[in-house]
């Protein structure tokens, strides 16, 4: 054996005696509150798709139309061939739903964090990170080569200490935040964050991606459901989630805009998104502004859902959003009862470190799930 495939079978052996083993699985037919796997109809908890979009007519009628118009690929970067009128319209549907002046659209959330980042924040500048941000953030703030320190999860004290410590030392300061955390489900302290930018002069980039959709009263995320405002705010999200499609976007100022078109190397040096991708979005955020009851049918859902573990005494991390975990002891024990779920016709995913610091079942609660379906879980989880 090379010395290549000695180190990653030596490596894969030791993920998976930690049963941190990871394998996709394979769905078919379209995305939904039921899906199939391995030949089996499952009650699917396992969805980013809050508002059950992604095999939505329209969205695909969107797509199809698109295709037809503008074919299947961009074919360049945005400032070279890939620019389309589909493009300019996602990003002015953006910035009206997040009330900004500008938008621009990414091909991933994880690009445009990245980018975004690296492209803001220097060797002589600081960044501040909640110690639970998504991946990207944390890799886009290591690319920075800016100074990095971790705050303890949504804790605005800690953060102060350390601000008050640190800050004066450096040129840019930037606060980098989940809004909704991924695998938590709670939510940052985002008025707390906001005030604490204006004391220290800071940034403020918050990533809104299991926010938008969900949250707030039109569902333009949790700034508009903290009512709050700020000129040092950037805004960075996903259209793969509530929004059913894919790319990410950044949303700000006209300034902010204009210099990311210029200087953001994830954003300039990548072919433009898909037309079909770029179309479907553009529909979801414009069915998601007309029909707000698909927002309440999801939060009646969520409700339900932590109402029976409540009253099944089971207990789950605090949320304030579509992410409900239930933690379990050790990631062999997540598995475990993954597998049992699935048995019995639910997916619920098991999520294990090195992702998460302790082993969870993670359910996503959706629009589209039916009544039934929590009490079907119910029963289960009961006996």
């Amino acid at each position: 054996m090379s010395s290549l495939n000695n180190y990653l079978s030596q490596s894969l052996n030791t993920i998976k005696k930690a049963h941190w083993y990871r394998q996709e699985k394979l769905i078919t037919g379209l995305p939904s509150a039921v899906v199939s796997i391995e030949g089996r109809q499952l009650v699917n908890f396992a969805s980013n798709d809050y508002l059950g979009l992604a095999g939505d007519s329209r969205l695909i009628q969107a797509g199809i139309e698109a295709l037809k118009q503008y074919g299947t690929g961009s074919t360049g970067s945005r400032l070279l061939s890939g620019h389309r009128k589909l493009h300019q319209e996602l990003e002015d549907a953006i910035a009206s739903w997040k009330q900004v002046e500008k938008a621009l659209v990414f091909s991933s959330g994880y690009s445009a964090n990245i980018g975004t980042i690296t492209s803001l924040v220097k060797q002589k500048d600081l960044i501040l990170e909640d110690e639970y941000n998504h991946s990207s953030l944390k890799n886009g703030a290591k690319l920075s080569q800016a100074k990095k320190i971790q705050y303890k999860h949504g804790n605005i004290q800690d953060l102060s200490e350390k601000l008050a410590q640190n800050r004066h030392q450096y040129r840019h300061c930037l606060i980098v935040t989940d809004s909704v955390f991924s695998m938590d489900g709670d939510l940052c302290p985002l008025p707390e964050l906001v005030a604490i930018t204006e004391k220290f002069d800071c940034w403020l980039l918050i990533d809104e991606a299991h926010a938008t959709g969900v949250m707030g009263k039109t569902g333009a995320g949790c700034l508009e459901h903290f009512g709050v405002k700020g000129d040092n705010i950037i805004q960075i999200g996903t259209l793969s989630k509530a929004i059913a499609s894919l790319g990410g976007y950044v949303a700000g100022s006209k300034l902010l805009i204009d210099f990311l078109r210029n200087r953001c190397p994830t954003w300039i040096y990548t072919t433009a998104l898909s037309p079909a991708d770029t179309a479907s979005a553009l529909a979801a955020i414009k069915l998601i502004q007309k029909y707000p009851e698909m927002r309440t049918r999801l939060w009646q859902n969520i409700n339900l859902f932590k109402e029976i573990l409540t009253t099944l005494k089971i207990d789950f991390l605090p949320t304030e959003s579509a992410i409900i975990c239930v933690k379990e002891k050790t990631a062999k024990q997540a598995l475990q009862w993954s597998l049992k779920l699935q048995e019995k016709g639910f997916f619920v995913p098991a999520i294990r470190p090195p992702t998460v610091p302790t082993s969870r079942l993670r359910f996503s609660i959706m629009a589209t799930h039916e009544k039934r379906h929590f009490y079907d879980l119910q029963s289960y989880l009961g006996n």
